[in-house]
């Protein structure tokens, strides 16, 4: 038997993601997501995920998309006080300690919100980097939280959420048969993350975000997927 968490990203990003999460854990197989604490929709989501307790919820960690919850973080931010892009972080001079303290704010607000996480994982997978491993490892042994774990490979010195994760339910080409593929590719006996990111498509999520409209592709799958014998959600 291969237990299975199916994780929607993103939860808070905007209201159409908010509600496109919520609709794939009702009326679909998502069973977890982890919350962006710094996005528009996050009050939101905070909401929707006290109003469906059966959701699990961890922390998102965000450092590549929108403003940071800090405002004397200046080795985080471009000119205009938004995260540095992705495709810059590795030119960035970023301070460890500065990523701490934002890191950190992040988990308290959930915290503060009445919320309790299940465990950690990032935008952009971010939390995989080597040079961001001092502060993912003190901040997860500081919270006693899990960690997504980088495909087959734990997260060094952290416990990790699951045995594996697998990211590729993610592009153009997503079908049910090629998610029942992804399955049929798990040893038996796996406690596994599958990443989505189901939403329904709004302006705000149009407008900042590459990955969109398939998004709705996602949650059709979601919704409609009928899980073999061999899988069970935990």
């Amino acid at each position: 038997m291969i237990k299975l968490i199916m994780n929607a990203d993103d939860f808070g990003y905007s209201r159409g993601v908010n509600y496109g999460i919520i609709d794939s854990h009702l009326l679909g197989i998502v069973n977890s997501t982890t919350m962006m604490m710094n996005m528009t929709g996050v009050d939101h989501a905070i909401e929707l995920a006290k109003r469906h307790p059966s959701l699990q919820v961890g922390i998102h960690l965000v450092l590549t998309c929108g403003k940071p919850l800090l405002n004397d973080v200046p080795t985080l931010v471009d000119a205009a006080g938004n995260f540095k892009k992705l495709s810059t972080l590795g030119e960035a001079d970023l301070s460890l300690a500065e990523l701490e303290r934002e890191w950190e704010a992040q988990i308290e607000l959930f915290l503060n919100k009445g919320l309790k996480p299940t465990h950690l994982d990032s935008h952009h997978h971010v939390h995989t980097r080597d040079e961001l491993l001092p502060v993912v490892q003190k901040l997860a042994n500081k919270y006693d939280l899990p960690v997504r774990t980088n495909g087959l490979e734990p997260i060094k010195g952290v416990k990790p959420f699951t045995d594996a994760a697998n990211f590729d339910f993610y592009g153009n080409e997503i079908t049910e048969e090629s998610l029942i593929q992804l399955m049929r590719k798990i040893e038996d006996g796996t406690t596994v993350e599958i990443m989505c990111h189901p939403a329904y498509v709004d302006n705000e999520l149009l407008k900042g975000s590459s990955y969109n409209t398939a998004r709705l592709r996602e949650l059709e799958i979601l919704f409609n997927i009928k899980l073999p014998d061999y899988v069970e959600l935990v």
